[in-house]
This record gives structure tokens, C-alpha cells and sequence, in this order.
């Protein structure tokens, strides 16, 4: 795909990420958020969060499966940055409509929850990987540094997941599919890993 093209796409894709926000922005206009307007909005930002998280993370493991979809790496920044933006929507709806600002409040629940210490673990990789998205942090940083670092998103998308099964009810059982989605990434990446290694011994015995 040619630059123009992407550029193009990127147009359309840009607008496309905010359709969540704008439903909820339309919602709470039209007051059909449900009989509970704060959860509607926690579980939307928390869902898509997660969905973008995980969309950016098949972008590799789609790309290498044919040289065709290589322009694919061009949206991974992008889609990366919106879970973070639907990441801050959703830590925002509970350091506001759900504890009011207090900062005590907050302390003790990520210390008391399980599913608020895992949500602020993932929340906190995430805004390491966006703070460090720029062209500068990877020149500053290093190549191999920062490919280190922004492996903080699989331990991002793992303790959404893990957050997302602790704050569900006993036997809901609704968050299995981005578990498997989550489970089919890990394993694209370990199997790649594998193949590298076993690359990179073949290449040192015949050196």
C-alpha cells in the first residue's frame, strides 16, 4: 500500500477509534445510558480499552503472516494510543464519579481490591508505553531497550483481562473471548520467539 494510501486510511481510521466515545457523549445527552449511567460508562471505556489494546497487539503477528499486510505496522501507534486514551476515559470514571477525588478512598481500594491493584498495574503499563510511543524516546532510549520496554503491553493486555474476570460476578462468564484472543497472541508470540531462537542456533553452528 502506498504512503498516500495510508495516509488516507488514517483519516478514516482516526475518527472511526472515537465512534465508542461519541456514542456515550450521545447517550448521556439523550439520558439512555441505562438505569446505571456511571456503570455504562466504566464497562464501555473498560471494554474498549482492552479491544484496542488487543487489536494492537495482533498487528504483528498479522502482519508476518503475509508481506502484503506489512503496511499494517503503520496503525499499531495509533491503535495503541487509543487504548490508552479509552484507558485514562476509564481510570477517570472511577477517580471521579466513583471516589469523588479522595485520595484516601483510592489508596485503600487499590490496596484492598484485587481488581483495582490489577486495573491500576495494567493502566500503569500503558501510560509507560504511551509516554514512551515517540520517535525521541526510541532514539533515546535504544531499538533494543525500547522493544524491551513496550513488551509491557502483553503484562497491560494480561492484567486487563485478569481485571476484567475479577470485577464480573461469580459465574459470568463473559470474559472468555478477549481471554482466548489474549491466549492466541501469547502463544503467536512465544511460538516467534521459538523460531527465532532456533534461527539464531543454527545460524552460531554453522558460523
Amino acid at each position: 500500500m502506498s504512503n498516500r494510501s495510508i495516509v488516507a486510511l488514517k483519516f478514516v481510521v482516526f475518527p472511526a477509534c472515537l465512534i465508542p466515545l461519541a456514542v456515550l457523549v450521545y447517550q448521556g445527552f439523550t439520558n439512555s445510558l441505562g438505569p446505571d449511567p456511571v456503570a455504562t460508562i466504566t464497562h464501555t471505556t473498560g471494554f474498549w480499552t482492552l479491544y484496542f489494546l488487543l487489536i494492537s497487539l495482533a498487528v504483528t503477528p498479522v502482519r508476518r503472516l503475509s508481506r502484503r499486510l506489512a503496511w499494517l505496522i503503520r496503525f499499531r501507534r495509533m491503535l495503541g494510543l487509543f487504548a490508552f486514551f479509552y484507558a485514562m476515559l476509564h481510570l477517570t470514571t472511577w477517580v471521579w464519579l466513583y471516589s469523588n477525588f479522595d485520595v484516601h478512598e483510592m489508596v485503600h481500594d487499590i490496596g484492598k481490591r484485587p481488581f483495582i491493584t490489577m486495573g491500576m498495574l495494567g493502566w500503569t503499563c500503558l501510560f509507560l508505553l504511551a509516554a514512551t510511543s515517540t520517535t525521541w524516546s526510541i532514539r533515546k532510549l535504544g531499538g533494543k531497550r525500547w522493544t524491551m520496554l513496550h513488551r509491557l503491553a502483553y503484562v497491560a493486555a494480561t492484567a486487563g483481562v485478569i481485571h476484567y474476570w475479577w470485577i464480573v460476578k461469580t459465574g459470568v462468564r463473559t470474559p472468555w473471548k478477549v481471554t482466548v484472543v489474549l491466549a492466541v497472541l501469547l502463544l503467536a508470540r512465544a511460538l516467534w520467539w521459538a523460531k527465532e531462537a532456533v534461527s539464531k542456533k543454527k545460524v552460531a553452528v554453522t558460523a
